[in-house]
């Protein structure tokens, strides 16, 4: 493994050893009811980071091998991974089915980058604005602050929940 990649690695692990145990112990009425400035609930905020997952294994997977700069869809861009919870309907997925998606697409993901050729480093993907170029290093290094940021929402969902029994 890269080692510059070990603490992204090591990040994503650990944050899925705190929090399965944690999120397979909420209340339905607390994933369900708590939303964010998004209007997410923590179903839907897991299950956008599942979605965040797997368009980063393709894209990592794709930096490898194809042309560069690569020309990938970028899910994120005109509220299109609103869709993508929309489409897959994350509200209805049961929910130890939909923690254990997310663990295991996360552990999959840490498992490819662990596996990164690191002569493809340098290699782009156009991320959609305005033609801004993306490294697979860069992407890579980014991941584990993104899944950070969604944590850090459910962690306030959660807060908020206990605020407002007091």
């Amino acid at each position: 493994m890269i080692s510059e990649f070990e603490p992204v690695v090591n990040g994503i692990k650990a944050l899925l050893e705190k929090w399965e145990t944690r999120l397979l112990s909420l209340q339905d009425d607390v994933i369900y009811n708590r939303r964010n400035g998004q209007n997410r609930n923590i179903k839907q905020i897991l299950g956008h980071m599942v979605d965040s997952a797997s368009n980063n294994t393709h894209r990592i997977i794709h930096l490898q091998y194809r042309e560069n700069p690569l020309e990938f869809p970028n899910y994120a861009t005109h509220g299109n991974n609103d869709r993508w919870i929309a489409i897959q309907n994350y509200e209805e997925e049961d929910w130890f089915d939909l923690v254990q998606l997310w663990k295991y697409t996360h552990l999959h993901l840490a498992h490819i980058i662990e596996s990164v050729n690191p002569e493809k480093l340098e290699n782009v993907w156009i991320a959609g604005k305005a033609d801004e170029m993306v490294s697979l290093k860069e992407m890579i290094t980014d991941f584990l602050r993104h899944m950070h940021l969604h944590m850090d929402e459910i962690t306030e969902l959660l807060e908020k929940k206990q605020t407002t029994n007091l």
